[in-house]
């Protein structure tokens, strides 16, 4: 099963800030309509790993290492022919 952590912005009131709302790397707002991004989340599909950080750089990184941790091992020639 393949797992998903969707990496999702919050303004300050909690709601979501859409995909739409571009920011600075800051967090300050681009657009208009947007009071900006005061933190960023990701929850993966396992129901076992979630992640809240106001630098959403550092959510992401968090978000690829956990997504890395589910991949299967990559199996040499000994491995699959069982020669153990």
């Amino acid at each position: 099963m393949r797992h998903t952590a969707r990496l999702v912005n919050h303004h300050a009131d909690g709601s979501n800030c859409p995909p739409e709302h571009r920011h600075t790397t800051i967090g300050k707002p681009l657009h208009p309509d947007c009071p900006g991004r005061a933190y960023s989340s990701a929850n993966c599909s396992c129901g076992e790993w979630e992640m809240s950080n106001p630098v959403k750089g550092y959510v992401n990184e968090c978000r690829k290492r956990h997504l890395a941790s589910h991949t299967e091992p990559i199996l040499g020639p000994r491995e699959l022919l069982h020669l153990d």
